[in-house]
């Protein structure tokens, strides 16, 4: 499930950073036709390198993402208008580049960044029947180990600064859980091929944005924009600078995503990406997101995305029309902001 929704999971991780300033863009889905598009020409029409294909088509991401930035930052066009530009824009090209035509087949080394396993070093392990990954192994065992150490760290942290503490029992009992789940998880991917590559894309992904968010100040005055704009100006925060990168980011993003979701069909379409902006869009409000912008988390945006991966699947298998899917997600995407405003407006009482 995790690796069929994949590409709904990166434009996530994206999309909360435009919505910590209170925006969002609409044209992910677009680009991702675009940058699908361009992949389909460089490797299946002109047979090009398949990395240098792959790099140029995040070159183009990156452009794209700083001409919608520029019209934002600069310009001050609001971005709701900007990215609805984008979305046409680029699903017009997109079609152009197609010519109503599906490109395919792609080669074999830009499938694999969907369909790949990593590879083992070690040569693996046989254990009676079974053969196990043991790079895969290694990699699952000291994850289980940092994350305990986190956890160890941030209670004597917690311990130092007088915070409320969790009882012992509980921490411990949490701490166990999230070993042996990730323990099992890890196994069951030695048992069969290791890890699959998307697997540690998103990871690293993941990883990587959720420390600049909470860890960089980068991250807090994204957070500091999306709570009050102004006074984030008068704390000396460059917004137009902060704008203009969180959707360079969103693009560059949405490259990425384009790249998995082609690899994975082995194939570009003129109608990929179709309503992929809200898939992202939903995965962070599920995840919660606040509407009015400075908050969210990127684990939050990654639960939500699993929710709505979920969600699509559930439907298709037991059988449900893609007209009353659409109407379902959005009432669950109407719900979860109905809910957002609900509890701050309570909150404000109380206060």
């Amino acid at each position: 499930m995790v690796l069929q929704n994949s590409y709904v999971l990166i434009l996530a991780v994206g999309m909360l950073l435009c919505t910590l300033t209170g925006n969002v863009a609409l044209s992910v889905g677009s680009i991702v036709c675009f940058i699908g598009a361009l992949c389909g020409v460089m490797m299946v029409d002109l047979q090009w390198n398949p990395y240098v294909a792959m790099l140029l088509a995040l070159l183009v991401g990156a452009l794209i993402g700083m001409w919608q930035g520029f019209w934002i930052a600069f310009v001050n066009v609001p971005p709701f208008i900007a990215t609805l530009a984008g979305m046409l824009v680029f699903r017009g090209l997109g079609q152009v580049i197609m010519k109503g035509q599906t490109k395919a087949p792609f080669p074999r080394e830009f499938q694999l960044i969907s369909s790949g396993y990593i590879p083992d070093p070690f040569g693996g392990a046989a254990i009676g029947t079974m053969h196990l990954h043991l790079f895969t192994l290694l990699i699952g065992f000291l994850i289980v180990a940092l994350i305990i150490f986190s956890e160890i760290q941030k209670r004597k942290k917690q311990k130092q600064y007088d915070f409320d503490l969790l009882p012992v029992g509980i921490w411990l009992a949490k701490v166990i859980f999230i070993a042996v789940v990730l323990v099992a998880f890890t196994v069951v991917f030695a048992i069969y091929k290791g890890f699959p590559n998307i697997l540690i894309l998103l990871g690293v992904l993941v990883i990587a944005y959720q420390f600049v968010a909470s860890k960089t100040v980068q991250g807090r005055h994204i957070y500091a924009l999306g709570g009050n704009r102004k006074a984030a100006e008068l704390s000396g925060v460059k917004v137009k600078w902060v704008m203009f990168w969180i959707y360079t980011n969103m693009a560059i993003l949405a490259a990425v995503a384009a790249m998995v979701f082609t690899a994975r069909l082995n194939s570009a379409t003129p109608k990929a990406g179709q309503n992929f902006e809200m898939d992202a869009i939903a995965a962070c409000y599920v995840g919660g997101s606040a509407v009015s912008g400075g908050i969210g988390t990127v684990i939050g945006a990654v639960v939500g995305g699993l929710f709505i991966g979920v969600l699509n699947n559930g439907m298709s298998i037991i059988g449900i029309s893609t007209d009353w899917q659409q109407a379902i997600k959005g009432f669950v995407l109407l719900s979860a902001v109905a809910f957002d405003l609900y509890s701050k407006s309570r909150s404000s009482k109380v206060a």
